[in-house]
């Protein structure tokens, strides 16, 4: 099996969580600045092979789109046009960045470990996708 990855897009800067091959645990990969992400992508899947992309979906309580996308929206048709034999599925992110920050708190990392905004990304990629792995077992 290929593995299934998680996009929490940023206007600066990008959460990656992906699966291992048998597609069971969602693990955190790393958070790269959004400029580099395609060059980044193509780099990971010579190496690994992807299945699926899973990009957070920002919308608001009312279930509207939030600001924000206005700019992932653009960066998923450009993701697909990149790797059009990916399947490309969106997810709704609200409140991954909050449940982070509380991850991370039930963690017990330091206040000042908490203040990492890349990591806040990382982990919340990782709920991206686990959520989006609850949803299709």
């Amino acid at each position: 099996m290929a593995r299934i990855m998680a996009i929490d897009y940023g206007s600066k800067r990008v959460g990656i969580a992906v699966t291992d091959p048998l597609q069971i645990i969602a693990t955190g990969l790393t958070t790269v600045h959004s400029k580099d992400l395609i060059e980044f992508l193509k780099t990971y899947m010579i190496k690994e092979e992807v299945e699926c992309i899973v990009v957070g979906e920002p919308k608001r309580l009312n279930n509207e789109p939030s600001d924000s996308a206005r700019f992932i929206e653009p960066f998923v048709v450009h993701l697909r046009r990149t790797f059009p034999s990916i399947k490309i599925e969106r997810m709704d992110e609200r409140f991954t960045s909050k449940m982070a920050f509380q991850t991370m708190i039930d963690s017990g990392l330091k206040r000042k470990a908490r203040q990492n905004k890349e990591l806040v990304d990382e982990i919340s990629a990782t709920i991206i996708l686990q959520s989006f792995m609850n949803k299709i077992t």
